[in-house]
């Protein structure tokens, strides 16, 4: 039989891991928090720095839109409308003229089917300046336009089309007659 005999004044205890292992965890969280200081130092000076480009960035508008408020003053006044009114319309015109129909019809002479036929062709320009065409197309038969819908959806000049409406043949009119609009890609 073994005694045991403890001549110490307090029993003896295994804490040297528990010390190693909270002394590694301190120096672990206090590095943590150094680079959570660091982090936090530099975010401060970044946000810093984004708030001096907005105040500019705000600046810049405010002397902006005073010039553009001084600039629509003079040209509202009565002996400026006229002067507008031309500007306006012939930048219509000139609008108009840079649609090419050269290049149109091109274009369409690539996606149409030999059995359709253009009856006319009416480009628009949106406010976007985008333009789109409203075609009335005609055919024999309807199978052919649906055809030449599909070549024009997968063209990459032309993009989203829209049957507005069609009519039948008639006994003056042998044709079927289909209204089409579609968003066509030249640029302005």
């Amino acid at each position: 039989m073994r005694i045991q005999i403890n001549l110490a004044s307090e029993p003896f205890r295994r804490d040297r891991p528990w010390i190693v292992a909270s002394t590694l965890l301190g120096m672990i969280l206090a590095g943590m928090l150094g680079l959570l200081v660091y982090l936090a130092a530099t975010s401060r000076d970044e946000a810093f720095e984004a708030r001096q480009q907005v105040e500019k960035a705000r600046a810049q508008v405010q002397a902006l839109a005073a010039e553009q408020t001084r600039l629509e003053s003079a040209l509202r006044r009565p002996e400026n409308a006229e002067v507008i009114e031309r500007s306006v319309f012939l930048n219509q015109l000139l609008l108009r003229k840079s649609i090419s129909w050269t290049r149109i019809f091109g274009e369409l002479e690539q996606v149409l089917p030999h059995n359709v036929r253009i009856i006319s062709v009416r480009p628009q320009v949106t406010p976007q300046n985008e333009i789109y065409l409203e075609m009335v197309v005609g055919s024999l038969a309807p199978e052919p336009i649906i055809e030449m819908l599909m070549r024009l959806e997968s063209s990459e000049q032309f993009g989203a089309t829209l049957v507005n409406n069609w009519l039948p043949p008639s006994q003056t009119e042998p044709l079927y007659r289909y209204r089409v609009s579609v968003n066509y890609a030249q640029k302005l």
